[in-house]
């Protein structure tokens, strides 16, 4: 049973920040668009085999490509998706009751025409710290406003979300997180559509995120990226390719593995290309 202390599950600190061990999602054979080929017993896998370990303050490249499974995995995290086998530990606990999760998925899914201020976005990540149906105090409008700061975001505060470039976007999501006391971070796609400015920005809030030690993970389908500006990949199509430091990750066979025909070999030269035909990527 979960041990509760105020808000939330009381944490292990003996135990890593996030833990996976042989975990699998399965769906009924027809019902869900997943690429992958039946288990048997007519099911049809999303994941399959997932066992992975995340300590504090380690910054995560998940990559892979497109249907691969990556916001599968986050739900799996958050606990909107259950698991069909395995277990799901942050901090030592299973997903539920957890206020430490904080979560930004794809642009896309995330209705910007709801009037609501920058301000009162970044409160939202408040409410599992106040409780619902209470009003926030000066003490939660002050996190508001040092979450804003800590994002570069402070002049935006009385602007409508929808207002804001996709850049700005994603660094108001990160304060809501910020506001929430957010241990461990999810980012699915955050870079998609952004300019090199506006990338730089989001790597610079997540680099002030270091000494805090949260745990930050990123879905993302730029390889280059990933090696250069995270700890770890981690190569997943349906199962984990590799999980590791970059350069024992994106190997030719490791990315043959997990891409198969959408890498092509560049004649006269030692690099790979990687074709993502769903999303419109080209990857070296």
């Amino acid at each position: 049973m979960n041990a509760l202390a105020g808000r939330g599950v009381k944490h292990n600190p003996q135990t890593p920040s996030l833990q996976m061990t042989d975990v699998a999602v399965a769906y009924a054979a027809g019902l869900q668009e997943v690429s992958l080929g039946s288990g048997g017993n007519g099911r049809v896998y999303a994941l399959q085999e997932i066992s992975f370990t995340a300590q504090k303050g380690e910054r995560i490249a998940v990559v892979g490509p497109n249907g691969a499974g990556k916001s599968t995995l986050f739900k799996l995290i958050v606990g909107t998706v259950k698991p069909s086998l395995g277990q799901v530990q942050i901090f030592g606990h299973g997903p539920d009751g957890h206020i430490c999760i904080g979560y930004v998925p794809q642009r896309n899914e995330i209705d910007w025409s709801f009037p609501v201020t920058v301000e009162d976005v970044v409160m939202m990540g408040r409410v599992g710290q106040i409780g619902l149906f209470r009003w926030p105090r000066r003490a939660d409008w002050e996190v508001v406003r040092t979450s804003l700061a800590r994002v570069s975001a402070t002049h935006l505060a009385k602007k409508q979300i929808g207002e804001l470039s996709g850049g700005q976007q994603q660094r108001i999501f990160i304060a809501r997180a910020l506001a929430q006391e957010a241990e461990l971070l999810l980012l699915d796609e955050p870079l998609n559509g952004l300019d090199v400015p506006s990338q730089q920005a989001i790597f610079d809030v997540l680099d002030g995120l270091r000494p805090d030690g949260v745990t930050v993970l990123v879905a993302t389908h730029d390889l280059q990226l990933a090696a250069d500006r995270f700890d770890k990949i981690m190569l997943l199509n349906h199962r984990i390719v590799a999980f590791a430091e970059p350069t024992a990750v994106l190997t030719s066979d490791n990315l043959l593995q997990a891409y198969g025909g959408h890498m092509h070999h560049l004649p006269n030269s030692e690099e790979n290309i990687l074709v993502d035909d769903c999303c419109g990527h080209d990857h070296h």
